[in-house]
């Protein structure tokens, strides 16, 4: 019998761990369930018989080693930060592991030991990272095959909400996963090359250089860039590109609220804010205005932004209750938790809600004289508030993945993504077959 721990049995978990639990029974696998809550580990597990709910902390070394020793594989949907420390212990106990997280340097270092000792420490295999890099070298190594040449990819994934869902939400998001990462997401400069020339986008610009994006089918939509897109030519084998931009994508006119939130310093982690126990919604935003006696908050920031007073910037900040006199209901916190915690008040997936993923690549390449442009695109709809569209395109992945290694059809060892055909045609064609696909479009 083999045994696969999973770790984490947050919102992203829950498809992954159904998925093990329905194989176990065919691949005769035992699926241990690991969390520092052993209630949400036990909710994971349900009633089955294939499956161990305990209590797992990271910070525990020396339990931690006990249990990992246990296992043939280690999946871990634990928040990214935590992924090297288990892998170290991975590599002592000589077991592999599987993330959706993006490669850390703290990861990267670990290469040599993991080839050194026939281990695979696979990461970036969920939805983006993951289900885009899979997509993306399925049609890329195509085009190479038939003798073209990329000259353009262009790649942007969104995290939504349903048509159907919170009509009234003028946003049409809500976090969908860690509400951490939303408000912290974009920090740092992006990268990307864009027609030959390098391009550089610091955070405070960011939300205002957006691509737009239309899918068929679904509308338009807008981008903005992730924070490296340059360190995937190499990774994609994409030297002499001459645009390689990857993004996240929300729905048209989100970007340019959030910029509002950005520029005024809500989303900035590095201090704590004083007087947060007695702090309102309205005067946590008013904490960041400059004062003007007999002048609204609304009306300032009107004159600050240069945008309308029922334009759709202060609608939607006016209906995630930012201007309300709540009181926040923390005692601390920086400027991004405060935000947060505000925000979780209408943004969190509520019983009857359905997520919503958008995934658009575009390609455009010569060959043979003629230039030639791929549209693909994947939709995924989730359906309920616990079994979402994110965590079936983060899980399945690394569920597909784990029984491939265990079944000794991933012969890749040390750090690695899955950009290689042995990683990409098996998941991806199992994927299509749970309804996970892109449509591909020839202009």
């Amino acid at each position: 019998m083999k045994t696969i721990l999973s770790l984490g049995a947050g919102r992203s978990s829950s498809v992954l761990i159904a998925y093990l639990l329905r194989e176990a029974a065919a691949n005769n696998w035992k699926i241990i369930v690991g969390d520092i809550s052993v209630e949400a580990a036990r909710e994971r597990v349900g009633a089955s018989h294939h499956g161990e709910a305990i209590r797992f902390d990271v910070n525990d070394e020396h339990t931690s080693k006990k249990t990992i020793a246990q296992a043939d594989v280690v999946i871990s949907l634990m928040p990214a930060h935590f992924h090297p420390i288990v892998a170290t212990y991975c590599l002592a106990l000589n077991k592999h592991l599987l993330t959706a997280s993006y490669v850390s340097d703290e990861m990267k270092a670990l290469d040599y030991e993991a080839r050194q000792k026939g281990l695979l420490l696979l990461n970036e295999c969920g939805l983006d990272p993951g289900i885009d890099h899979m997509s993306a070298m399925q049609v890329i190594d195509r085009i190479k095959q038939q003798g073209g040449k990329l000259i353009s990819f262009e790649s942007f994934t969104g995290g939504l909400i349903a048509p159907e869902t919170d009509p009234e939400n003028p946003w049409r998001y809500k976090f969908t996963w860690n509400p951490r990462n939303v408000v912290m997401a974009g920090q740092g400069t992006a990268k990307y090359i864009q027609q030959g020339e390098y391009k550089y986008i610091p955070y405070q610009q960011l939300f205002t250089r957006i691509t737009p994006v239309h899918v068929a089918g679904y509308g338009d939509y807008e981008g903005y860039a992730n924070r490296d897109s340059l360190k995937y030519i190499d990774t994609y084998q994409l030297e002499g590109i001459q645009t390689m931009l990857r993004g996240t994508l929300r729905n048209k006119g989100f970007c340019s609220a959030w910029n509002i939130l950005v520029q005024l310093g809500c989303c900035d982690d590095t201090y704590k804010m004083e007087g947060v126990a007695a702090m309102t919604h309205r005067s946590f935003i008013n904490a960041f205005v400059e004062a003007e006696t007999n002048v609204s908050l609304e009306q300032r920031l009107v004159k600050h932004f240069s945008i309308q007073l029922d334009g759709p910037e202060i609608t939607r900040l006016r209906w995630s209750g930012l201007f309300d006199d709540e009181p926040v209901g923390l005692n601390n916190g920086t400027p991004a938790q405060i935000l947060e915690y505000i925000l979780n008040k209408k943004w969190k997936l509520n019983e009857g809600d359905n997520d919503f993923i958008v995934m658009w690549h575009r390609f455009i390449y010569e060959l043979k004289g003629k230039h030639h442009e791929i549209q693909a695109s994947l939709i995924a709809r989730g359906e309920d508030a616990t079994h979402t569209a994110m965590a079936k395109t983060v899980g399945l992945p690394l569920g597909i993945a784990a029984k491939l290694l265990l079944q000794n059809k991933i012969t890749s060892r040390g750090v690695a993504i899955p950009v290689s055909p042995e990683f990409y045609i098996p998941i991806l064609d199992e994927l299509k077959t749970l309804g996970v696909e892109l449509t591909e479009v020839e202009k």
